[in-house]
């Protein structure tokens, strides 16, 4: 039977729109089962300790579990890859953070392209680092800092916890900004190079809060510098790096991620309930215990953040040679 013209655009035009809403009904009932957040580190990290209190809030929200799983190694690359293989249905998402953006330059043989590969969702919190010495170091001061270290070039020994982490690409930005030479030696984690640090092995590091504030409130530590634009709200004595080195800022954040092609209905849902839990006074003053800031905004705000960083990290391991181990 042949079917009037008229008839068939209305048949044709109801097919065309069935996709979009077999989307929109999926999006409505998400999430239906418990929902993976994938973490590329061990348990007692600060994306973990996000991802946890981040899943605690959407379980509540949004009536589904929301499980923490590390899938440690490979400076997180692990865990990363496992979310860009899974399906993009919004049940499998990925904390994810500076590594991930540093990585992009850095190894050349990963199995993803990060920003091709990742859909943001939501950036939940930024750190700052903050610049520490070893009590008996002569310098009190960033500018004290910068004076000893010309003086004495090739003699200051800077802690990281590894080649391309944090702390080594904070550090390499303050070296170069400074023009001051420091000798940069790499540990095996934050752990081993805070430990030295604390013992006078090396001199200084550039470490996240979290692992440093209890050390510097009990005098094991001397805090010359946060690293963010804007003082610490747990160290708020302490002043910038940026208030002597002009134009220096550094930090380190946590944000979820989905595979790419996971419906925008989904992302925008679990962007809206994130949101929401940086306005709530519980979560935020535990976030806030991690020593950062919460990051509200939309999927393409954290997308912004993201190609930002990645420039901006290329740079530094482009102008100070930085190889992967």
């Amino acid at each position: 039977m042949k079917l009037p013209r008229r008839q068939f655009l209305h048949l044709a035009a109801g097919a065309a729109a069935l996709p979009a809403v077999s989307r929109i009904a999926t999006a409505q009932a998400y999430p239906s089962r418990p929902v993976r957040l994938i973490v590329g580190f061990v348990p007692g990290n600060p994306p973990d300790i996000v991802a946890r209190l981040t899943g605690q809030w959407l379980s509540e929200r949004l009536g589904q579990p929301f499980v923490v799983e590390n899938r440690p190694g490979a400076s997180g690359f692990i865990g990363t890859e496992a979310v860009v293989r899974a399906p993009p249905d919004g049940y499998t998402l990925l904390v994810t953070g500076v590594n991930d953006v540093v990585g992009a330059t850095l190894y050349d043989k990963l199995n993803y392209n990060f920003m091709r590969d990742i859909a943001p969702v939501a950036a939940i919190i930024r750190q700052p680092l903050v610049m520490v010495v070893h009590p008996s170091f002569p310098a009190k001061t960033v500018p004290e800092f910068i004076a000893h270290a010309k003086a004495n070039p090739g003699k200051v020994n800077m802690a990281s916890a590894g080649t391309g982490t944090p702390p080594h690409l904070v550090g390499a930005l303050f070296k170069a900004m400074a023009d001051v030479d420091m000798v940069h030696v790499a540990y095996r984690g934050g752990a081993p190079a805070l430990t030295d640090l604390i013992g006078g092995q090396v001199q200084v590091m550039f470490v996240g809060t979290p692992a440093s504030i209890e050390y510097i409130r009990s005098g094991k530590l001397r805090p010359l510098g946060v690293t963010t634009a804007t003082r610490s709200e747990v160290l708020p004595d302490v002043p910038t790096v940026g208030e002597f080195v002009p134009g220096y800022e550094a930090s380190t954040w946590f944000g979820v991620g989905a595979p790419k092609n996971t419906p925008s209905q989904i992302i925008d849902k679990l962007n809206k309930e994130i949101n929401a839990g940086h306005a709530d006074p519980k979560l935020k003053a535990q976030l806030a215990s991690l020593g950062g800031t919460v990051l509200p905004g939309s999927p393409a705000d954290f997308a912004k953040l993201i190609a930002d960083d990645t420039e901006k990290w290329a740079r530094v391991i482009r102008a100070a040679n930085i190889k992967a181990d």
